[in-house]
């Protein structure tokens, strides 16, 4: 296939059907392209071939070798050697585009792929997948991450629209602080979210996610409209007292949090400072109250 030409009619092969692949193999279905075979290590993987794509389990070799394109959608740690080890069996490779869904990894893990002749895309939805069925619905409108050699790179974006989302283009050298960006957003989040609910819930209230809704719903919306500008709270205030009750307290009821606490609210300081938020004799304030050994 001509690299500028637009990928209609591939036949698609999924090699790890988990959450990410079924769903991203479905999304191709939808846009016309036709699954052709799939494989997956757990039983779960497998019956997602099956009831999501309409195949029946194949051997990673079995579905390079039935495919225009490869999607490699396993866990990142498992990637470098999945990929050295289809180019390793002497899986016909050759003009097949092989593209991966890993944030972190570049084109350079494809590397053993494209000495054997294929094409390579890193292709990375913006998007968190538990497995259900309204994966593929949140897939409508998504940013996906997109690195391709030049040649390529109207290739990959065409399969990205197709999906109906939205491509942006990511240096390969800068695909690991990429990703770094969106896990220390959407994962740290999940951990922040779920600590404050297990506080509330220890002290009586029988519904956190209800008290909380509101307030992230809020906060959300106030960062991602006006970045810094939407901050509130204690720390912006200067409220050095109020936030050495909140470590005090932390210390108390679970010192695992405190750390975390205090490191957040550093940061929270220190950007507040830079963008003139924070006034500088507020911001020593803090810092004292921050600063000392939180242990004594």
């Amino acid at each position: 296939m001509d690299a500028g030409d637009h990928p209609a009619r591939l036949a698609v092969g999924v090699v790890g059907a988990g959450r990410v692949g079924s769903a991203l193999g479905a999304a191709l279905a939808r846009a016309g392209h036709r699954i052709v075979a799939a494989s997956g290590v757990s039983d779960s993987s497998r019956e997602r071939a099956a009831e999501r794509l309409g195949v029946a389990p194949s051997r990673p070799e079995e579905v390079v070798a039935r495919s225009d394109l490869v999607l490699l959608t396993v866990p990142d740690d498992v990637l470098p050697g999945l990929v050295s080890g289809l180019a390793g069996t002497g899986a016909d490779l050759r003009g097949k585009m092989v593209a991966h869904t890993s944030g972190a990894y570049g084109l350079g893990v494809l590397d053993p792929a494209a000495e054997a002749g294929a094409l390579p895309l890193a292709l990375h939805p913006v998007m968190t997948f538990t497995g259900r069925d309204d994966d593929l619905r949140r897939l409508v409108g998504i940013s996906y991450g997109v690195t391709a050699p030049g040649p390529l790179r109207p290739v990959a974006e065409a399969l990205v629209i197709e999906m109906e989302g939205e491509p942006v283009w990511i240096e390969d050298s800068d695909r690991p602080l990429y990703h770094a960006a969106l896990a220390g957003a959407a994962n740290h989040m999940v951990t922040l979210i779920a600590e404050s609910a297990d506080l509330l819930g220890r002290i009586g209230v029988e519904q956190p996610g209800r008290m909380l809704g509101p307030l992230l719903g809020a906060a959300l919306d106030n960062v991602l409209r006006l970045g810094l500008a939407g901050l509130t709270g204690p720390v912006v205030r200067g409220d050095a007292g109020t936030v050495r009750k909140h470590i005090d307290a932390l210390i108390l009821a679970a010192p695992e949090a405190a750390d975390a606490y205090v490191a957040l609210a550093r940061l929270t300081a220190d950007r507040a400072l830079a963008a003139g938020l924070l006034k500088p004799e507020a911001a020593e304030r803090l810092l004292d109250a921050l600063g000392g050994n939180i242990w004594t």
